[in-house]
Formats: C-alpha cells, sequence, structure tokens
C-alpha cells in the first residue's frame, strides 16, 4: 500500500465550556480558516482523554481553572487532508470554568483563536462543523436532565 493511501489514525478531545452560570458556551473564533469551534486537541501518549480536553481548552481558550462535569461521548469523523485520508476519534466533555480568570497560552494558540462567550442557541448557529454542534446539543440534553448543574461544584 502506497504511503498516501495509508489513514492518518488519532485521538482527539475536547469540551463544550460552560460558563460559572451554566448560561454561556465558550467557542473559538479561528479567523485564518474563517471558521468556529469548540476547543480540543490531540490526545498525548500517556495522557487520558479527560485530561487532554482540560488540557487542550486550557491551551487554546486560556481558561485555566476548568472541571470536568461528564462525558458527552465519542465519534469518528472521518475525512480528506490532502491526499491522506483522516480517522479521527473524538471524545468530548461538558465542562464548567469556576471563574473567569485566564492565563497564558501557547503563542501559537494566542495566535490562532479568539475566545469568545456565547448563548447556547448562538453555538448552536455558529459552529462550523456539524459534528461539533452535535457536542453542543448532547451538552443541552445533559443541562435539561441536570438543571442545577451550574450551581454545583464538580
Amino acid at each position: 500500500m502506497s504511503p498516501d493511501k495509508v489513514p492518518i489514525i488519532y485521538q482527539a478531545a475536547g469540551g463544550v465550556v460552560t460558563d460559572v452560570a451554566g448560561e454561556r458556551v465558550l467557542l473559538l473564533i479561528r479567523p485564518a480558516r474563517d471558521e468556529v469551534r469548540l476547543p480540543k486537541g490531540h490526545v498525548e501518549p500517556g495522557e487520558s482523554t479527560s485530561e487532554a480536553a482540560v488540557r487542550e481548552t486550557q491551551e487554546e481558550t486560556g481558561y485555566g481553572n476548568l472541571a470536568i462535569v461528564a462525558s458527552l461521548g465519542k465519534q469518528l469523523v472521518a475525512f480528506q487532508l490532502g491526499r491522506h485520508s483522516v480517522h479521527r476519534t473524538e471524545f468530548y466533555f461538558l465542562l464548567k470554568t469556576l471563574n473567569y480568570e485566564q492565563i497564558a497560552r501557547p503563542e501559537a494558540d494566542d495566535e490562532q483563536f479568539f475566545p469568545i462567550w456565547v448563548t447556547w442557541e448562538e453555538a448552536l448557529e455558529h459552529l462550523t462543523f456539524a459534528a461539533e454542534q452535535e457536542w453542543v446539543r448532547r451538552a443541552i440534553a445533559y443541562r435539561k436532565k441536570h438543571p442545577s448543574f451550574a450551581k454545583e461544584s464538580p
């Protein structure tokens, strides 16, 4: 099999981040690609998916005091990247920021992403990819089943 026919396979983890009150969602505007995204990134060797979700979210958003509220599940996303087929298993978590203090972000993330707080409805409306809209729908379903989650400290 030629190298360009071998699929690129990896895991990524990220989060639907809610504010302290549970009323807003944190999105990332990525101007260079004209995208609105949820934070996520590669799971590093030896790292759990939940650890990766928190780390990637902190790096990309600058919000350092995050707690995992719930797992939202996983899904396989397949796409073409040039001549390569990519198979990425994504794990998402509902995260809550415990305060609005921000930490320094890696320079590459600071240059790529502009974090913005929006309502749940705006998140569904503005996210670029349907796969990420599904994560917000799952978080909304969790929120409806657990209306007190914003008041509780995880």
